[in-house]
């Protein structure tokens, strides 16, 4: 018997009303969170603390990807052309969501349209190590120093906070220096440690430990108060340096267009591990401040701190790649 087309249209309504939404039925396979340092670092460390209760939440095994380069921007990619079905989430910082849009004369895409906010995870600490061979015992005589070696001084880029930190110090006080690239904390802090390079602004994740045992300096921190993981270190305010602009965070993402529902699960479940005493102590010991937020709360954010990026580069003076 042939259905008139009402008929047909009126049974398929019905099915709908009974068929499970993707959320539902989400997820039924692995799930990978891209991350865009190698591993090792601060970022891939609290990813990792995060993806094991992430796995027992949704009953699936979470795998982290390590695509480190271009600041973000390789793994920024993998995620744009993944399939917008939460199985490809991105552990997201502010050298792919805000650097890259900011720091390039042609960025390869926007942050705020070609991703899909889930819940932000909260800020990095960032130190200004140096190594002892450098005769400067705080931030005004690094500066001093500097000076008085136009160019001869190497400093470590191994993220584009380490790098902004950098070049905004170089431009407020007047500063000839040259930049060495790294693809992480990691392969910049072997340098450091053995002199190549004699300064980085970085994460505590690799520096701290060498700098407790004295084979490094920390000379002040970029958090607004001192920290708890290095009190001698003065802030840049208190070492009468200038004050700089940036904010290093991460959140997570998915591709545009991630449907609601699936948005909704994984912030309800990033949410709730983040607020773990056990998670969140393990997280802090990379100098990392908890957040978490609301999809809407993180969209907002990353469209301001873009146009604080920007804003930092243009007053810096850098040239745009």
């Amino acid at each position: 018997m042939k259905l008139k087309p009402g008929v047909l249209a009126l049974c398929a309504a019905a099915l709908a009303l009974f068929a499970p939404s993707a959320g539902a039925q989400y997820p039924n396979k692995p799930v990978r969170v891209v991350v865009q340092f190698p591993a090792g670092g601060a970022a891939d460390t609290i990813t990792r603390v995060i993806a094991q209760p992430l796995a027992q939440a949704l009953g699936q095994p979470v795998v982290v990807e390590n695509r480190p380069g271009a600041d973000g921007a390789i793994a920024a990619d993998v995620v744009m052309k993944s399939p917008p079905d939460g199985y490809t989430l991105f552990m997201a910082t502010s050298s792919a969501m805000s650097a890259v849009p900011a720091m390039r004369k042609s960025a390869p895409y926007d942050p705020v349209t070609a991703f899909t906010p889930i819940t932000k995870v909260g800020t990095f600490s960032y130190f200004l190590f140096t190594h002892p061979a450098v005769p400067a015992k705080n931030v005004l005589e690094l500066i001093d120093y500097i000076r008085a070696n136009p160019g001869k001084v190497n400093y470590a880029g191994a993220t584009t906070t380490g790098i902004m930190a950098a070049v905004q110090l170089a431009s407020f006080a007047k500063l000839e220096m040259e930049r060495i690239p790294y693809k992480g904390e990691g392969a910049a802090t072997i340098d450091l440690l053995s002199g190549r390079v004699q300064l980085m602004f970085a994460t505590p994740t690799n520096a701290l430990g060498p700098a407790k045992d004295g084979k490094l300096r920390v000379l002040a921190t970029l958090l607004p108060q001192r920290s708890a993981m290095a009190p001698d270190a003065p802030t840049m305010a208190e070492a009468g340096a200038p004050k700089l602009s940036i904010v290093p965070w991460a959140g997570f993402f998915g591709p545009a267009k991630l449907p609601a529902d699936i948005v909704a699960r994984l912030n309800r479940e990033l949410t709730a591990i983040l607020k773990r005493p056990e998670v969140r102590e393990q997280i802090e010991r990379q100098a990392f401040d908890v957040q978490g937020s609301t999809p809407e709360e993180l969209a907002e954010y990353t469209k301001e701190q873009v146009e604080v990026w920007k804003t930092a580069v243009r007053d810096s003076g850098m040239v745009l790649e």
